[in-house]
């Protein structure tokens, strides 16, 4: 990859800069990122680093909330955040004159968001009717019983949203504590990528972020995951007809070494991954699992799921079960697939495939400026810029053998998360009464 018009630098309060100067188009896209996310919460307050995001958008005393949507609108621009596992995000992408007004907005709300109460109240509502909505979906109830049992210590263990007994006795003070705890220039990176001159736009950066000060780093009490000894299975009922099954694996962090060798594995038994949310996916009509379960007639779907994080996280396989099938005879043949991965090495040509499927996804979803801001920010926080540079040598390199190896290491059934969603063919929630 080309980088003769790339720049990594620190500022001396601790803020990491990555600037890109790309000249195909006249747009730039900007992002702020923060070290912090459900990692980063304890019981009490899960959810609070979402919540959190939220509040970044109820505006400061120079951009009260009324007018933040319309200016960035007016000037032809786009906004948006996400809170993750491991991090959250905020970012600007808009006409390269414009870019002044993204600067000068996150300078601001690093250090002067108000969390006014009848705010923090009024988003309460908002992010508890979320949760709310979410527990209509079957996969996200499936999900976080799969999550729960995956991680019994470690913070994976919450959903990013947050329970529903902290969402609603949290108050503005914790929200507040956390924000000025893990707001800070020392705890940020910034990268930008688009049409503008490195050098004054680094001088720009300094100017608005250097006198802002670096607080003292948060201590971690991050308990690492105890090795699983044995396979666990969930069960969830709920409304619907459809019966779900999801699969999941405890896997190393993205900087791992394994972590390119899984990521082909995942191409070849389900389809690759798409680590970037901004990104479309890719058929996996050729992949096993889909021959095996969908053309098997066995499943309507199957998906896989591999995760960046800083932390071993898992991968998971979902499978939506055929009516006239049970989730015994399905899981049964995807873990025939599995055991064949581990047994015998892929050919070359299937291996190929697979690697060519994985490339072009991750190539899709890194032409865009938005996406190439994007990247700079998200590998930064789990590796470093190098690893998202040298991601398609690293997949290039992965051999038959690899995947093999990788297969026998993490989809064992000692390390395995099996969950099932039985529908109650009905709108309600089993023990739900319903007053007449």
């Amino acid at each position: 990859m080309d980088n003769t018009s790339y720049l990594k630098t620190q500022l001396s309060n601790g803020m990491l800069v990555l600037l890109k100067e790309i000249n195909t188009a006249p747009i730039i896209s900007h992002w702020v990122w923060y070290r912090v996310g459900s990692r980063n919460e304890i019981p009490g307050i899960t959810g609070i680093s979402h919540w959190v995001e939220h509040m970044q958008f109820k505006g400061t005393p120079r951009y009260p909330a009324s007018v933040l949507d319309k200016a960035i609108s007016r000037e032809g621009g786009m906004w948006n955040a996400f809170t993750y596992l491991d991090w959250t995000t905020y970012f600007e992408t808009m006409p390269a004159e414009k870019i002044e007004l993204a600067l000068q907005l996150e300078a601001d709300r690093m250090v002067n968001s108000l969390f006014e109460a009848e705010e923090v109240a009024s988003e309460r509502t908002v992010i508890i009717s979320e949760r709310q909505g979410n527990e209509n979906e079957p996969l996200f109830l499936l999900g976080e019983e799969l999550q729960s049992a995956a991680f019994r210590v470690h913070p994976y263990h919450h959903e990013v949203i947050g329970d529903l007994s902290d969402l609603l006795t949290m108050q503005r003070e914790d929200l507040y504590r956390h924000y000025r705890s893990y707001y800070a220039p020392n705890n940020a990176v910034l990268t930008m990528a688009g049409d503008f001159k490195i050098d004054a736009m680094l001088a720009q950066i300094q100017e608005l972020y250097a006198m802002i000060p670096a607080v003292e780093e948060t201590k971690q009490n991050i308990r690492p995951e105890p090795l699983q000894s044995g396979e666990r299975q969930v069960t969830v009922e709920g409304p619907g007809e459809t019966t779900y099954i999801q699969v999941a694996h405890r896997t190393p962090p993205a900087a791992h070494p394994d972590f390119f060798a899984l990521t082909v594995m995942d191409s070849l038994l389900s389809g690759a991954s798409n680590l970037n949310m901004f990104g479309g996916g890719l058929s996996n009509k050729t992949s096993r699992l889909y021959r095996a379960l969908v053309e098997g007639d066995l499943a309507v779907s199957v998906f896989g799921g591999l995760q960046a994080t800083i932390d071993p996280f898992l991968h998971t396989f979902t499978v939506v079960v055929r009516p006239d099938r049970t989730p015994e005879q399905v899981l049964s043949r995807l873990l025939e697939e599995i055991q064949r991965i581990q047994e015998t090495p892929p050919p070359v040509d299937e291996l190929a495939r697979a690697v060519k499927q994985a490339r072009a996804l991750f190539a899709y979803g890194s032409e865009s400026i938005t996406n190439q801001a994007f990247w700079m920010g998200f590998s930064e926080m789990f590796a470093t810029y190098d690893w998202f540079s040298g991601y398609l040598d690293d997949l290039a390199a992965v051999k038959p053998e690899d995947v093999q190896r990788v297969a026998q290491i993490y989809l064992r059934r000692q390390n395995r998360v099996v969950g099932f969603y039985l529908p109650t063919g009905d709108g309600e929630m089993p023990g739900m009464k319903v007053d007449s």
